[in-house]
């Protein structure tokens, strides 16, 4: 159906041509509002009514008139239909939309993507400092970010994810000091540890294990740093290092565990160590967007539209926190990628304004608008009808390895996946390891199971091969659940495409819930293993497409496809 999509939008051009040189370019096809109205629709009369000076409702007339005489539309069309001022709504015939089992069986797993570009995209994601294991609302940021780069490899972006963290500074030194005083046998709630609500000490469990490796003289590695401890109590630097390493490593596993992978591990350090922060700072005084006051060094961010000049270096010569974020960015656009998305908590929300303003005072040739922002809420988990609030291993909050130990690595990315980012997200664990159609990602595995549960059964009991229904008849598959489903099929490709450009995975989920309600609709209403072999072919067919949308689908959110359940 995309091909008949393609030849009947190209008559479509070409008739819009004739009335007004120029107009085939603005060609379009729409989803009628009613379903009962067409399969497809355009406004196009409407469109050009008023700058050529004629009636929407003529023109439509005459639009509808020069398609018909088209090849195309006499191949493909059944019927056109005007409607109020001029909507003209297009009714396929039933072989119009079975063209689609066929272009979905032959392109198989990528079925849905675009051809390759050529064009070079980061997306930052996670980025937690190595101070605790990752809690749930990192969980939310690992399935956000993975599953926008898959939405944009699928429309041909060549993606590569990146996680930055500090490794030194303030918290980092919490961690050391923290994990000196487990090594001395202290714990918090003694006299030694530092108490009250801004205590600087990490009080999970994990400090301990942390401790006790490193007195053990333990080698830790991660997948961008490897360390062994000495030993010693009284080295402060190597234990803040083995601690590094150490969490590192426990990330490292949780991401495993949730089948995260990053093509490559940023320092802060590094922008330091490296001069490029002194770098940009250098290029924003060159460029004239800074000034001195009270002793502090200022930039001239109101230029760029945020409410009001930030301190770029303080009284004490530190920098604030969006200085070596500017310089960050500076490197991404010198590496070469065009696109750069950010998945960050809403927390961050202020950091955008100035990140931006920084990088347009630069003068470095980076776009406006560069980067792209996602921020998500934090997550609320509830077991047993209660919130649970915090875990024993981490201290302070659930981690994103107990919310995948108490349900599976499935459930956690659909359901994290299920909502708008910025929307807050209570997640239910009951309700994910529950094998209803209540459950949102048993209800769609299932359907994908139930698909290879049918071939299976076809194939045991008729020898039948599943790659041969690319050539089966298709013409049996007449019924109003069999051309909905079809048509939900060809919607697929086209949602892909609107999900990357809202960076909108949750656009996949909901898609991927109403495509499994129409196949168990279809399931329900027709028999597929029926005597006659032609049509039992043709419905195979259909549900083996059915099946590998469904897969291609759970593979963007980087969730499963089970064959059996």
């Amino acid at each position: 159906m995309l091909s008949v999509k393609i030849e009947l939008l190209e008559a479509l051009a070409q008739a819009l041509e004739t009335l007004s040189p120029g107009a085939g370019a603005k060609a379009a096809f729409e989803s009628p509002k009613v379903a009962a109205h067409g399969d497809l629709a355009t406004t196009a009369a409407m469109q050009l009514a008023k700058p050529l000076k004629l009636n929407p409702r003529q023109l439509a007339e005459n639009l509808r008139a020069s398609l018909l005489a088209d090849a195309a539309f006499q191949r493909w069309v059944e019927a056109i239909d005007i409607a109020g001022p001029g909507f003209i709504n297009i009714k396929l015939k039933p072989e119009a939309k079975q063209q689609i089992v066929r272009e979905v069986l032959s392109q198989a797993a990528q079925f849905g993507s675009q051809a390759t570009q050529g064009k070079r995209m980061l997306v930052e994601f996670v980025s937690a400092n190595p101070t605790g294991p990752l809690h749930v609302g990192h969980g939310r940021q690992a399935a956000l970010g993975d599953a926008i780069c898959n939405l944009f490899q699928t429309q041909g972006w060549d993606v590569y994810r990146e996680f930055y963290y500090n490794d030194a500074g303030v918290q980092i030194g919490t961690l050391g000091a923290s994990t000196n005083l487990r090594a001395q046998g202290f714990k918090p709630g003694d006299a030694e540890w530092p108490s009250g609500e801004n205590a600087a000490a990490y009080n999970g469990d994990y400090i301990a294990d942390i401790a006790a490796d490193f007195l053990a003289g333990k080698t830790v590695k991660s997948d961008d740093r490897e360390f062994t401890a000495s030993g010693k109590l009284d080295d402060l630097d190597g234990m803040r290092e083995f601690a590094v390493a150490y969490l590192r490593h426990e990330q490292d596993l949780d991401l495993q565990a949730f089948a995260v992978k990053f093509d490559n591990y940023y320092l802060e350090s590094s922008l330091y160590t490296s001069g490029k922060v002194a770098d940009a700072v250098k290029r924003l005084q060159a460029a004239g967007k800074t000034y001195e006051q009270d002793g502090a060094l200022w930039l001239k961010s109101t230029e760029y539209g945020d409410d009001k000049d930030r301190v770029m270096r303080k009284q004490d010569g530190t920098y604030t926190y969006f200085v070596p974020d500017v310089a960050y960015h500076i490197t991404k656009w010198e590496r070469g990628f065009e696109k750069v998305i950010n998945i960050q908590g809403t927390d961050h929300h202020g950091t955008i304004a100035r990140v931006r303003a920084g990088l347009q005072a630069a003068d470095v040739g980076i776009p406006k608008g560069y980067p792209d922002y996602v921020l998500h809420t934090m997550v609320r988990v509830v077991k047993g009808g209660e919130e649970v609030k915090i875990s024993k291993r981490a201290g302070s909050y659930v981690t994103l390895r107990d919310l995948i130990e108490w349900t599976s690595k499935d459930a956690v990315r659909f359901f994290l996946l299920s909502r708008k980012p910025d929307t807050e997200y209570t997640f239910d664990v009951d309700l994910a390891i529950t094998k209803n159609n209540d459950n949102p990602v048993y209800y769609v595995q299932y359907a994908h199971a139930r698909i290879c549960s049918v071939l299976a059964a076809w194939v045991e009991k008729d020898g039948g091969d599943v790659a041969s229904l690319n050539q089966a008849d298709l013409s049996p598959l007449q019924s109003p659940q069999a051309m909905a489903l079809m048509l939900l099929l060809a919607k697929y490709p086209d949602m892909l495409t609107a999900a990357a450009e809202g960076f909108a995975p949750h656009d996949v989920t909901f898609y991927l819930r109403e495509l499994a309600a129409c196949y168990h609709s279809y399931y329900d209403a027709e028999r597929i293993l029926v005597d006659d072999v032609l049509v039992k072919r043709a419905r195979l067919a259909l549900v083996a497409a059915t099946a590998q949308v469904l897969h291609n689908g759970l593979a963007v959110l980087g969730v499963s496809a089970p064959q059996k359940m």
